[in-house]
C-alpha cells in the first residue's frame, strides 16, 4: 500500500505539477500540440445515404418487420417540438425515503400538498418491499441494511406505526442484517440532523478542506465530481451541526433495544479495521478522531472563512446547472446546507434545487410517487439517434435533423471543474442532463459524436455540426489520463488513498479511467480516421490490455457489468484497427460464448460487483443480449451460431408494439452501492444490434454477389439462412 501511494505521489509530481502547469509558461509543452486532425476529415460526415447493392432486397421479412416496429416505437417517443428523447431513469427507494426526510426537515408535513406527496412516496416504498421485510438497492436483489433503514424511517415519518405489519417485518430484517449501527455514514449524518444519532459517530467533514490549494496532493479536486457535489454541502452542515425538530412518530427508539449503545465510533465497534492497525484506513480514523477533539479550539475566523468558501462554491456551482451537479444527493444536501446557514425557504437557490428535485418525481398512479436520481436526455437522445441511423433510417430524415439541432444547442461552452487539472484543453463536449455546464461527460460526449456523424445535413446546420464535433473531439483528446484511459468527468482522478477516508462508503470517491469509457472514445477515434499510429491511441490500447481479466472479460464501470465492459472493449478495439484474430480479443469472445444462456440471450445481475464469480450469470435481458451480439458483430462474425441464437432471442422476445420487456437493472451508478434502470436500454440497444446485423449481412451478400458476378435482385433470404 505504501509503495502504491508513493507511486501515486511521484506520478502526481511528474504529471500535474510539471506537464500541466508548465504549459502555462512554455506554450510548446501544451498538450494541444498532440492534437492532429484525423485523416480524411472531409469524409466522416455523410454527403448521401450509403448505397449498398443489397438495399433493394429485404434482408429477411422477420428482421425487417422487427426493425420497423422498433423504429416506430422509438420515433413516437421523440419530443415532438424540441427533438430530444427522455426515458425514465429508475433507482432504488432510498430516493423516495430521502424526499420524505427532506419534507420533514423543512417542517412541511402538515402542508396539504407536501402531506399528499409524503403519503404517495410512502406507498411507492411499500410497493417495493422485499418478502423478507427489507428493501434492495436493485430490482430482484437482496435486502440492503441502509436501504431498509431509510425506508423504515421514512414510513414512520409518513405516519406508519412501528407495530404495523410492514414496519414490524422491516425491523426484524434490519436486526438480522446487523442493526442500526451498520447503516452507512450518510444515513447517520441525516439522523444526526434530528438528534437521533450523536455527531461523534458521524465522520468529520470539516469545511477547512476548502483551504487546500489545487496543486496540493489533498484537495477537493482530487475527489470525483459527484463526491464534491455531495461532500462540500455536507461540510457546511457538519460545521453548523443544526438540530431540527422531529414529530414523535419520526423517532426510532425501537431500533435501539436494551444494551444497544446510542452510537458507535466512526469505523464501527472494532478498534482495528480489517486491513490491520497499520493501514491507511486506520490512519484516517485517527485523523477523524483528532479533528473532532480539535473542533471548536482553533481560531474561529478560520472556520468562518472556510464556511464562506464552501458556501461560495455551492452557490457558484448552482449556476449554469439544474441544481448542484444536477443529481439528487448533491441537490438534497444543498438544500440542507443552505438551511443550516440560515437561508429562507424562499431563497432562489434553495427554491431552484427544491423545484428541480420535484421535477424528478414520476406519478405511478395507485403505486405512488417515484423519484429519479437525475435525468438523461443527452444520453438517451444520442443513442436513439445512433440506433435509428444504424437500423436504416435515412440520414437526412427530419427526426435526426431535429435531434441534431437540439443536441447542438446543448453543447457546453464554458470551462468547468475539469479545467483545474486539464489547464490546456479546449472547451467543448456535452453533459448527461439538460443543463450541467460544470460537468461535461466524456462518455456522453463520445456517444454524441457517434450520433452526429451519422446525420446527413446541409448548409449552416452542417457547418455548426462540424465545428461542434471538432470542439468535442479535441476536448475528448485533452481529457485522456496519464495511464492512457479516460474517466467519466475528470483527468487523473486516481488517488486511491482517498477511498480510505471514513466518508467514502459510497464507493466512488475517485473517478479513475475505466474500460467502458476508454473503449467508447476509441470507437469514436477509429470511426473518424484515427489509427494506431497516434500516441493517444497507442496508450489507450495498452490501458485496455492491462485492464482485461484473466478469463478474457472486462469489468464494466457504468453498465452491468462484465457483459457491458467486454462488449464495449471489443467494439472500441476493433474500430480502432485491432484485428479480431488477436489472441486477447479471441479470449474475450470465448468468454462471451461461455456465458451465453440456453435461450440464446445474455444476462448478468448487479451482484457481480460483490461476487465476480457470478459474472455473466443471470436471466437474459434484451439490453445485455444486444451488447453480447454487438461484440461478435464488431468482429464481423455475422454467421456465427452464437449470433444466430442471440438474434433469435431478440426477435422472439420483441413485443407487438415494437419494444422489449426488461426486469433487471443493467446500469451502474456506484458499484455495490447504487444502481440504475435506464428504461430505454431495453429498446435502443436491441435496435442498434438488429441494425448492425442487417447492415453487415447486406454488405456480405453484396460482396458475395459481386464476387460471383450474379446480376439483379436476389430473393428475400429465409430466416434460417440469416439467423
Amino acid at each position: 500500500m505504501v509503495r502504491k501511494v508513493v507511486s501515486e505521489i511521484v506520478s502526481y509530481l511528474n504529471g500535474d505539477l510539471l506537464e500541466r502547469n508548465a504549459a502555462k509558461f512554455i506554450p510548446g509543452l501544451s498538450r494541444k500540440e498532440l492534437f492532429k486532425k484525423p485523416r480524411h476529415w472531409h469524409r466522416i460526415f455523410p454527403s448521401a445515404d450509403p448505397v449498398l447493392h443489397g438495399d433493394e432486397e429485404p434482408t429477411t421479412w422477420d428482421l425487417r418487420q422487427a426493425i420497423d416496429r422498433a423504429q416506430r416505437w422509438l420515433l413516437q417517443k421523440q419530443h415532438s417540438q424540441e427533438g430530444y428523447w427522455l426515458a425514465d431513469l429508475r433507482a432504488d427507494t432510498t430516493l423516495e425515503s430521502d424526499m420524505v426526510m427532506l419534507y420533514a426537515l423543512l417542517g412541511w408535513q402538515e402542508r396539504p400538498a407536501a402531506r399528499e406527496k409524503i403519503q404517495r412516496l410512502a406507498r411507492y416504498i411499500l410497493h417495493a418491499q422485499n418478502a423478507d421485510g427489507g428493501w434492495p438497492i436493485y430490482r430482484n436483489g437482496p435486502s440492503d441494511i441502509s436501504a431498509t433503514f431509510k425506508n423504515y424511517w421514512a414510513l414512520k415519518l409518513a405516519g406508519y406505526g412501528p407495530d404495523e405489519e410492514p414496519l414490524a417485518r422491516a425491523r426484524e430484517c434490519l436486526f438480522r442484517l446487523g442493526g442500526i449501527h451498520r447503516i452507512n455514514t450518510y444515513s447517520k449524518f441525516y439522523l444526526a440532523l434530528f438528534g437521533l444519532y450523536d455527531w461523534a459517530g458521524v465522520p468529520a467533514i470539516p469545511p477547512e478542506l476548502m483551504f487546500f490549494p489545487k496543486w496540493f496532493y489533498f484537495n477537493i479536486y482530487e475527489m470525483s465530481s459527484w463526491t464534491r457535489g455531495i461532500v462540500i454541502p455536507l461540510s457546511i452542515v457538519w460545521a453548523k451541526r443544526p438540530l431540527w425538530s422531529l414529530p414523535l412518530n419520526g423517532r426510532i427508539d425501537e431500533l435501539f433495544p436494551a444494551g444497544t449503545p446510542a452510537w458507535v465510533p466512526v469505523g464501527g465497534e472494532k478498534l482495528i479495521p480489517p486491513e490491520g492497525f497499520l493501514s491507511w484506513r486506520r490512519f484516517f480514523l485517527e485523523i477523524d478522531e483528532f479533528l473532532k477533539d480539535f473542533e471548536g479550539r482553533g481560531p474561529y475566523f478560520l472556520r468562518g472563512l472556510a464556511l464562506k468558501k464552501a458556501e461560495r462554491w455551492v452557490l457558484e456551482h448552482n449556476e449554469h446547472s439544474e441544481g448542484l451537479a444536477a443529481i439528487f444527493p448533491a441537490m438534497l444536501n444543498t438544500i440542507i446546507a443552505l438551511k443550516a446557514l440560515g437561508y429562507s425557504d424562499h431563497h432562489p437557490v434553495l427554491q431552484k434545487n427544491l423545484k428541480e428535485l420535484e421535477k424528478f418525481l414520476i406519478d405511478r398512479g395507485e403505486n405512488g410517487l417515484e423519484v429519479q436520481p437525475c435525468v438523461s436526455p443527452i444520453w438517451d437522445t444520442a443513442i436513439s439517434m445512433l440506433a435509428l441511423a444504424e437500423s436504416g433510417l435515412r440520414g437526412d430524415h427530419m427526426v435526426l435533423a431535429r435531434a441534431t439541432r437540439w443536441i447542438l444547442d446543448r453543447e457546453i461552452k464554458m470551462a468547468g471543474d475539469w479545467r483545474v487539472k486539464n489547464t490546456t484543453g479546449p472547451v467543448g463536449g456535452w453533459a448527461f442532463e439538460f443543463e450541467n455546464a460544470w460537468y461535461p461527460d466524456i462518455d456522453d460526449t463520445a456517444m454524441v459524436l457517434l450520433a452526429l456523424r451519422r446525420v446527413k445535413l446541409e448548409g449552416p446546420l452542417a457547418l455548426a455540426r462540424e465545428k461542434a464535433f471538432l470542439r468535442g473531439l479535441n476536448w475528448l483528446l485533452s481529457m485522456q489520463s496519464s495511464n492512457g484511459g479516460w474517466a467519466a468527468f475528470d483527468i487523473d482522478n486516481t488517488k486511491a488513498i482517498f477511498t480510505y477516508i471514513p466518508f467514502a462508503d459510497h464507493n466512488a470517491m475517485i473517478d479513475p479511467p475505466t474500460t467502458d469509457v476508454t473503449a467508447r472514445v476509441l470507437e469514436v477515434l477509429g470511426l473518424v480516421g484515427y489509427d494506431k499510429t497516434y500516441p493517444s491511441v497507442q496508450k489507450a490500447i495498452q490501458f485496455l490490455k492491462r485492464e482485461q481479466e484473466a478469463d478474457g472479460s472486462w469489468y464494466g464501470r457504468w453498465g452491468v457489468n462484465y457483459l457491458y465492459g467486454t462488449w464495449q472493449a471489443v467494439r472500441g478495439l476493433t474500430c480502432i484497427g485491432e484485428s479480431p484474430s488477436e489472441p486477447y480479443l479471441q479470449n474475450a469472445l470465448a468468454w462471451l460464448r461461455s456465458v451465453q444462456q440456453p435461450d440464446g440471450g445474455w444476462g448478468e445481475r448487479c451482484d457481480t460487483y460483490e461476487d465476480p464469480e457470478r459474472k455473466g450469470k443471470g436471466p437474459s435481458t434484451p439490453s445485455q443480449t444486444a451488447w453480447g451480439l454487438m461484440a461478435f458483430l464488431s468482429c464481423g462474425l455475422v454467421d456465427d451460431p452464437v449470433v444466430e441464437r442471440g438474434m433469435r432471442y431478440l426477435l422472439n422476445s420483441q413485443r407487438e408494439d415494437g419494444t422489449w420487456e426488461e426486469e433487471e437493472f443493467t446500469g451502474t451508478g456506484f458499484p455495490k452501492v447504487f444502481y440504475l434502470e435506464y428504461t430505454y436500454y431495453r429498446h435502443y440497444f436491441p435496435l442498434l444490434a438488429l441494425g448492425m446485423f442487417q447492415r453487415l449481412h447486406r454488405q456480405r451478400r453484396a460482396r458475395l454477389r459481386q464476387a460471383s458476378g450474379a446480376p439483379g435482385r436476389n430473393a428475400p433470404a429465409p430466416l434460417s439462412e440469416i439467423v
